[in-house]
């Protein structure tokens, strides 16, 4: 059974950090391709990041380029999105995802339950 567990969301002041994790269980995590979505409150999904199989490539929408990094590591199954610079902007609750194959973009069939960021003086 594929389980993606999230954690490290919480309350943050604007201009903070936090480091999300996910924990895989189920499936060759070297073997796939992982991505970051987040929810802002009353707003539809957006993806944040992708990282290849094997953590060769990496890529970000626009908004937080230079802020976010995502990461993986095969050896603990655990994909990493280390977040800088926070804006109340980011806040939302953040998913891990699991791509269809190596590479990103060409759909996700699982996800995890989330982890809740907020971003708040």
């Amino acid at each position: 059974e594929v389980q993606l567990v999230e954690a490290g969301g919480g309350l943050v002041q604007p201009g903070g950090s936090l480091r999300l994790s996910c924990a895989a269980s189920g499936f060759i995590f070297s073997g796939y391709a992982m991505s970051w979505v987040r929810q802002a409150p009353g707003k539809g999904l957006e993806w944040v990041s992708g990282i290849d199989s094997g953590g060769g490539s990496t890529t970000y929408v626009d908004s937080v380029k230079g802020r976010f990094t995502i990461s993986s590591d095969d050896a603990k199954n655990t994909l990493y999105l280390q977040m800088n610079s926070l804006k109340p902007e980011d806040a939302a609750v953040y998913y891990c995802a699991k791509e269809l194959c190596g590479g990103y973009g060409y759909g996700k069939n699982y996800w995890g339950k989330g982890t809740l960021v907020t971003v708040s003086s």
